[in-house]
């Protein structure tokens, strides 16, 4: 099991990762970014293109040799400088308040200790920062619900996906007050298809 989370995981959260739907709603995270970003589960770099001219610095946050490899040549063709971090977001190596902007794009479904992963968040972001997210996560609608609940399992180790997480809760758990969020079904299969887009701040 170790060798398929660690080889071959990588490659299929890539491989869907550049689907037609995610490649609609990317755009909706990154482009918010400003100062110096911290993106966490940075993957492949899709988003690094995306990034507007009020970047500073990028710090790519992913634990994977195999996607940092990847985002090489993204990050080289950047206008910011950009540094990778070779770390699992439950543990991120910068300072306290170093940081403007977090971004998260189907992200925090993925990190075992999410609750601890969400703290670190709050902990580098500066007082007036902003956690920037497009997430999936669980459905309100209890008949939803139910199949994100009995496919948990499968879906897990296969994908790496937790994907009944209640996105909202976690976020205002690890101390964070919302500036937007939409909430709401886009397309494709309802039990992978519920959204959260917006903004928090540090409460």
């Amino acid at each position: 099991m170790a060798f398929y989370a660690n080889h071959i995981l990588p490659r299929v959260i890539d491989c869907g990762m550049r689907n037609d739907f995610m490649a609609e709603h990317r755009n909706r995270a990154a482009p918010l970014a400003t100062g110096r970003v911290l993106e966490i589960g940075m993957g492949s770099g899709l988003n690094i293109p995306l990034y507007g001219s009020k970047v500073e610095h990028f710090f790519g946050l992913e634990p994977s040799a195999h996607l940092r490899d990847k985002a090489l040549p993204l990050a080289d063709e950047a206008a910011f400088p950009a540094d990778f971090i070779d770390a699992w977001a439950e543990d991120i190596p910068l300072e306290t308040d170093s940081v403007d902007s977090v971004v998260s794009s189907w992200t925090v479904c993925s990190i075992p200790g999410v609750e601890q992963a969400l703290m670190e968040v709050r902990r580098v972001l500066r007082p007036d920062g902003r956690f920037i997210f497009i997430e999936h996560g669980r459905a309100p609608d209890r008949s939803v619900s139910k199949w994100q609940d009995r496919l948990l399992p499968v879906f897990r180790p296969l994908a790496g996906c937790s994907l009944n997480r209640a996105i909202d809760q976690l976020i205002e758990a690890a101390g964070f007050k919302f500036v937007e969020l939409e909430k709401d079904y886009f397309d494709g299969p309802r039990f992978l298809s519920y959204h959260y887009v917006g903004q928090a701040r540090p409460n």
